[in-house]
């Protein structure tokens, strides 16, 4: 598969290459990233030809905004599509050097506020086009509006009402000025696209864990909604946290945490059809989300060259047919999972 080729995401205008970087990684999430090495991580997925970016002022309390400008600022701005997030705004704190950064492993000691809000967005959209030194984004997504980060159903759906009556009306003007191309909402969990398509409209879904090599439950009801609108994808989350990347080794991660020994096994027995047919499971994860032709790219992240390499690499093996038949069969895979 060619990691180069481009689509044209939902109902936008926009076209993205169908493998594009996520900047979580770079954002400190699980180990912390020396600035050089960053800057050399970026630098290998530019030379490789990807031209899709994606960040948010969430990662890293900014630190990826700042590594990505860095990166890409001095590049024609034609040639690249970046993307990043808004529903948080970030404040300065009085003792950052015993500022508690959360999940974040290293970052930046900034305090985040959701802000859903008309005034909450345009506030978010300026800051990051500062962060990031362009002029422009070309896309925006309503970053984490989820049970993971706001406890309780009633509290989202207070936040889903700020986002309808404010933050919705900011992006659409944002839109039609051409600021930016398009706008979609981040998906980590079952049920939010329904929510999102009965009350605003976006132009595509980031979608993260609903939709990797290891759940396809969203083929159910959401995707079909998706499909029926013209509304896009984006996959974020390909390797479901790190497990389908370094396979069924202990320590390995799925969904943010390690792995349950039942999901330990299932991608040992996704491994082992890999293997029979000459595949790395990397490849396979990779690839497999763009059998959806409303999908148009994966994000993976990457902490060194060698990653990007890595993936690049993996994007561009050849996958027998034969092996998404045989995970059909085994039940490793849906039935009626489109694949490439």
């Amino acid at each position: 598969m060619d990691p180069l080729a481009r689509r044209r995401l939902g109902l936008t205008e926009v076209e993205v290459t169908q493998l594009g970087f996520g900047g979580a990684g770079l954002g400190d999430l699980f180990e912390v990233i020396p600035e050089a090495q960053a800057a050399a991580t970026l630098e290998a997925a530019w030379d490789a030809g990807i031209r899709y970016y994606d960040t948010a002022p969430w990662y890293g309390l900014t630190q990826s905004e700042h590594r990505f400008g860095r990166a890409l600022y001095r590049q024609p701005r034609r040639d690249f599509v970046l993307s990043t997030k808004v529903g948080r705004t970030m404040h300065a704190v009085h003792h950052a050097e015993t500022y508690d950064r959360g999940i974040w492993t290293g970052g930046l000691p900034f305090q985040v506020r959701f802000d859903y809000s008309y005034d909450g967005v345009m506030r978010s959209f300026e800051d990051s086009l500062q962060r990031l030194g362009l002029p422009r984004i070309d896309l925006l997504v309503i970053h984490d509006l989820d049970i993971q980060y706001h406890q309780t159903y009633k509290r989202i759906e207070a936040l889903m009402i700020e986002l309808h009556d404010g933050g919705a009306r900011a992006l659409a003007e944002l839109r039609a000025a051409g600021r930016i191309g398009g706008f979609g909402a981040g998906i980590n969990e079952l049920g939010m696209i329904p929510r999102f398509l009965d009350l605003i409209d976006v132009d595509f879904f980031l979608v993260a864990l609903p939709y990797t090599l290891l759940d396809q439950q969203v083929l159910d009801s959401e995707f079909p909604r998706c499909v029926e609108k013209g509304v896009g994808f984006v996959i974020g989350a390909v390797f479901a946290s790190g497990i389908l990347a370094t396979g069924a080794v202990q320590g390995a991660r799925y969904a943010y945490a390690p792995a349950a020994p039942e999901m330990l096994a299932k991608v040992a027995r996704i491994e082992a059809v890999c293997m029979r047919h000459g595949v790395p499971l990397a490849a396979a994860a990779l690839q497999f989300p763009l059998g959806h032709p409303s999908v148009a790219s994966v994000i993976p992240g990457g902490l060194s060259p060698e990653q990007v390499r890595q993936n690049v690499a993996a994007f561009r093996h050849t996958i027998p047919s034969a092996l998404w038949t045989e995970l059909k069969h085994e039940g490793l895979l849906r039935a009626d999972a489109p694949t490439p």
